[in-house]
């Protein structure tokens, strides 16, 4: 999984990025101090998979990953290359979800490119953008399939102009492609045209440090009302305290957290929401070479699962042998799960829960 951070210069990027990643990527009090994009590769947190390192005297664990893009800050123009807009477009494309930093705090130190705290005006200009390059580019798309469908009469492109036509229409009308709604057939399409208004979106309302676990912020108050019609995802967090965070030692994390009153990280935060966002979760698989995380859509049939661990374990399926955490952690091991009558025979149309602990069996 890929997610892509963006929002205006200034908002607290690079500092959420290295909050997160820990990469060190240069933050700074100047536009465009990121022009290359930072990628970052994050272990997802996941406490089940120490208990049953810890269960099984594993010699390795592995956890799951998502890869965080840090692009370089969009400004108003983006869309015909203001502040090497383009480029930076590009790199937006690639990822699977986008986090919009927005500025929800007030700093005289810290330049606002626009001169003042507005919310609802950057994430307008953000999104202004986006819709923009998709526009230029839908409208090419259009024109083609269109003329393809006069000339040769084939039908199939039928679905791809509806499509496309009624993205133009709303894009047209300042709105977003992932406002609309899509059937099976359409979505496939869709994934094709790697459309910037299409992904998901979270909002990171990047607070001040003062105002830790305050309920009156009131620009925070307007990029929620903004996601809740645009039904995105929100996370409240202070960038600059998650990046001073990340320089502790565990323990330390630990305690400054508490005087707080940060229950989780920003990361922990931003995996969660993502997770949920994408219809994604986690099954589990342990043994005493490796105790394994494996990310799969929700809804996934149980071979599907296999095929994440080896296409051959795909083809070949037989059965899966699963229980679930739960019931692995209180039985104290997986010999006397089964003999509990916990450890289930799932065939090819059993559908993989979070937290199942899963053992496959396939032919060669």
């Amino acid at each position: 999984m890929k997610i892509g951070v963006v929002g205006l210069p200034n908002v607290g990027k690079s500092s959420l990025f290295n909050a997160i990643t820990e990469a060190g990527a240069e933050s700074a009090n100047y536009p465009f101090c990121t022009i290359e994009p930072n990628v970052g590769i994050v272990d997802v947190p996941d406490k089940r998979l120490d208990v049953l390192g810890k269960m099984y005297n594993t010699q390795k664990i592995t956890p799951a990953s998502i890869e965080f893009v840090d692009i370089a800050g969009l400004v108003a123009g983006a869309s015909k290359g203001e502040g090497l807009g383009n480029k930076f477009l590009s790199h937006i494309r690639e990822v699977d979800a986008i986090v919009h930093v927005v500025r929800c705090f007030e700093n005289e130190n810290i330049i606002h490119v626009s001169g003042s705290i507005d919310p609802k005006r950057d994430i307008e200009v953000i999104e202004t953008e986006l819709a923009l390059s998709d526009l230029e580019q839908v409208s090419k798309l259009l024109e083609k399939n269109s003329k393809l469908v006069k000339q040769t009469g084939d039908k199939s492109l039928l679905t791809t102009v509806n499509m496309l036509s009624r993205i133009n229409e709303e894009l047209e009308n300042n709105g977003q492609a992932r406002n609309l709604e899509f059937d099976e057939d359409e979505q496939k399409l869709l994934k094709n045209f790697s459309l910037l208004t299409a992904k998901p979106v979270i909002y990171v309302a990047n607070i001040g440090e003062n105002d830790i676990g305050k309920e009156d912020n009131k620009y925070v108050k307007a990029v929620k009302e903004i996601a809740e019609k645009e039904k995105a995802k929100v996370v409240v967090l202070c960038a600059k305290i998650e990046e001073e965070i990340v320089g502790l030692d565990k323990e330390d994390r630990e305690m400054f957290k508490q005087e707080l009153g940060i229950k989780e990280s920003g990361l922990e935060q931003l995996v969660s929401t993502s997770y949920d966002l994408l219809g994604l979760m986690s099954y589990l698989t342990a043994g005493e070479k490796e105790v394994r995380a494996w990310t799969i859509k929700k809804g996934t049939k149980a071979p599907q699962a296999a095929g994440k661990i080896h296409t051959d374990f795909e083809k070949g399926f037989i059965k899966a042998e699963i229980v679930s955490y739960d019931d692995l952690v209180k039985a104290g091991s997986f010999l006397k799960a089964r003999e509990n009558g916990k450890v289930r025979i799932e065939g090819k149309e059993y559908v993989i829960q979070d937290g199942d602990v899963v053992l496959f069996r396939f032919n060669n």
